[in-house]
């Protein structure tokens, strides 16, 4: 026998959006996710020793803020950038997301900085 199709049964409006709504959620929480991975900014040997050596700390909120710089600068098509802030200069290679060497900002006046194709200054 065969049954008669209300419109109203083949759409179920609270099942679908939700499904669809989910799906949206689970994409946001994996864009946010890689993310985040893409602002890890690796501090190379080398650097590490240098703000060790020269007694140099950078808040949380400055790394955070140089990761993001360093990922617009990266989407310009900046490879090495020269960072610059109030206490440190940093050289980091965008691609990599790597801070390559630090200097203590008084040490950076007099020095010439070769390779590198871009400069952010952060007012930190």
């Amino acid at each position: 026998m065969s049954e008669r199709i209300n419109a109203h049964q083949l759409y179920q409006p609270m099942l679908y959006p939700k499904h669809r709504q989910q799906k949206k959620i689970d994409q946001s929480f994996q864009s946010v996710f890689h993310k985040e991975l893409e602002n890890q900014l690796t501090i190379s040997k080398h650097a590490q020793k240098r703000l060790q050596d020269r007694d140099i700390t950078i808040s949380e909120t400055s790394w955070n803020k140089i990761s993001e710089k360093m990922i617009e600068a990266g989407q310009k098509g900046i490879k090495d950038s020269l960072v610059i802030m109030k206490n440190v200069t940093l050289v980091v290679n965008a691609p990599n997301q790597t801070v390559i060497t630090a200097l203590d900002r008084n040490e950076s006046t007099s020095q010439i900085f070769t390779n590198i194709n871009g400069a952010i200054v952060i007012d930190e």
